[in-house]
């Protein structure tokens, strides 16, 4: 263990060094480096033979890694032998095994969601499901990653499960055949009113561009005359399979994306390289504060090309690119090798990870401190904080309730006795949670003791100290008290004041269980605000074209433009 510590960190600083200025630099350097790694495996050996308790060294050095590449960026990752197929599965969409989440709930790993079509789901597992054994081992004291090693496998091979099902008696014993699982990049697709055709995708892996391009060409078939890209909630992928959607909506040979970084001769220009599928057809993108990576290199580049209006919220903000490099005996390290801009110039970065706060913190880039660019129309963007849609839908702020039903799994457990109770459930679309059932999961909630912080209230315990201290309290201490009355935890109160964001939180769990992800979208999509946008705008053409051109200085809005023109004329 203490060769392949050594061996490794020999490998990881060689492939950091570059040519410096002068010879005497680059001499200094590698002397810095060689000085560090002897440093290191001093250390490394002194605590292995005098620490007073015995060291698992591999832990120690695998621990010191992952908090030095923490100090860089969060995308900068090591993966060892032992979990290289994490990285795989992040690329490529596939491993071995029984398709399905897993979780752990109440001091046990469960069933959390089995996906539709895949061995778990085709077996007959369920959402809750206690997982007791596998192959004969026992798994009640195991952790998460120790039941997805047992459950990941050679494709074709079997697995014996015992499970213990909510609600019954009796363990239920199960086979399953595991697969090459592979994740069907798009959720759910359709046709909707006026000819409109929706998708969405979910991540850029291996392949997946194909996959799009499936769609888009089904969708056309069916009718579609314009389309909505939904790409909210996708945290991105594979750079090429970007530029390729891209390029299915926009002319052969265009350049879509450059990355710059320290290796010079790793710089390299993304062009478009096949014929589009349709360059005419009006589309819409949908993005939010999940849409990161190659989903801003779409979203930004069909907006710096003036090819989609971009509605939603301000996407993630990460133009990082990202290269695997082997390592020995079996790792691999992900590193952070360059940026990347999209067809305006601009990149889309929001942290600047070389210049953190003293506390280690990292500030989001002011948007004062950005820089203009302009679209291929002439349209204003900026860089340095993701992609700013050209239609924000503004997002109301739900309580701290909510987070606190989903993490400590009340939702989960009750959603489970209840559909023990409810075979079926209405279509995806018209399924709603009656006040009956909502008043049983209030009792199921006070029955559980549930208890939930607030940040309110931890500040006002930090605003009260310091008046303490300041001098101040006696003197505003009625206004406080009463503050303090009106942000106390209420559990009443709190699930009525909340009862929307919690109602709709239980239907997706509910919807999920039946319908799996594709239900989910189809029943969120009914009263989504940003679909309705969407719509909005792809049906009125003048509203659309006028969208995508550069607005002179102090002109009204569309809307106000509009019915002005409606009333003048009426």
């Amino acid at each position: 263990m203490k060769k392949i510590s050594i061996l490794f960190f020999v490998a990881f600083f060689a492939i950091n060094t570059h040519a410096q200025p002068t010879q005497t630099d680059k001499n200094q350097r590698y002397f810095d480096i060689n000085k560090s790694i002897d440093v290191f495996n001093s250390v490394i050996r002194e605590l292995d033979m005098f620490y007073v308790d015995s060291l698992k060294v591999d832990s120690l050095v695998n621990g010191t890694i992952r908090n030095m590449l923490a100090r860089m960026d969060p995308y900068t990752e090591y993966y060892t032998e032992e979990n290289i197929g994490d990285l795989q599965f992040m690329t490529t969409g596939e491993y071995g095994g029984i398709g399905s989440i897993i979780s752990y709930n109440n001091n046990q790993v469960i069933i959390n969601e089995p996906y539709k079509g895949l061995p778990a789901d085709k077996a007959g597992l369920k959402a809750g499901d206690i997982i007791l054994e596998i192959d004969g081992a026992d798994m009640r004291n195991a952790t998460v990653q120790d039941v997805s090693d047992k459950l990941k496998g050679v494709p074709g091979t079997n697995l014996k499960l015992k499970i213990q099902r909510p609600g019954e008696s009796k363990p239920r014993e199960i086979t399953i055949v595991r697969e090459k699982i592979e994740m069907d990049p798009i959720t759910y697709s359709a046709v909707m009113d006026d000819n409109m055709g929706y998708l969405h995708f979910s991540g850029f892996t291996s392949g997946s561009s194909s996959r799009v391009k499936e769609t888009i060409t089904d969708l056309k078939k069916k009718g579609a005359e314009s389309l909505v890209i939904d790409l909210r909630g996708n945290g991105g992928g594979i750079l090429d399979e970007a530029v390729n959607v891209v390029n299915f909506f926009v002319r052969k040979g265009l350049e879509i994306v450059s990355t710059r970084g320290k290796v010079k001769q790793w710089d390299r220009s993304y062009f478009t390289q096949n014929q589009p599928i349709d360059t005419i057809m009006p589309i819409v993108v949908l993005i939010d504060t999940g849409s990161a990576s190659a989903s801003e290199i779409v979203a930004g580049s069909l907006q710096d090309l003036d090819r989609a209006v971009i509605i939603g919220n301000r996407s993630f903000g990460k133009g990082l690119v990202q290269t695997p490099r082997d390592l020995p005996y079996g790792g691999n390290i992900k590193i952070t090798t360059s940026k990347y801009y999209i067809p305006s110039g601009r990149g889309i970065q929001a942290l600047d990870y070389s210049h953190r706060n003293p506390d280690g913190s990292v500030a989001r880039v002011p948007d004062s401190l950005t820089n203009v660019f302009t679209t291929k129309n002439g349209r204003e963007v900026r860089d340095g904080g993701g992609i700013t849609p050209d239609y924000i839908i503004s997002q109301e702020n739900s309580g701290t309730i909510g987070y606190y039903l989903l993490a400590e799994n009340i939702i989960f457990n009750w959603v489970t006795n209840w559909a023990q109770k409810n075979p079926t459930i209405a279509a995806p679309q018209d399924f709603r949670l009656s006040d009956s059932d909502y008043e049983q999961f209030k009792q199921f909630v006070k029955s559980n003791d549930f208890e939930y912080d607030q940040m309110s209230v931890r500040t006002l315990e930090s605003l009260k100290n310091i008046m303490e201290f300041e001098g101040y309290f006696n003197t505003a201490s009625d206004e406080f008290k009463a503050l303090e009355a009106k942000l106390q935890p209420n559990l009443d109160r709190d699930l009525e004041l909340f009862k929307n964001d919690i109602r709709q939180m239980i239907e997706t769990e509910i919807v999920q269980r039946y319908y799996y992800k594709e239900g989910v979208l189809m029943h969120q999509l009914q009263d989504d605000p940003a679909l309705k946008k969407a719509k909005e705008v792809l049906k009125d053409n003048g509203l659309y074209n006028y969208t995508l051109q550069p607005k002179p200085a102090n002109m009204p809005p569309a809307k106000e433009i509009k019915e002005k023109i409606e009333n003048q004329y009426s």
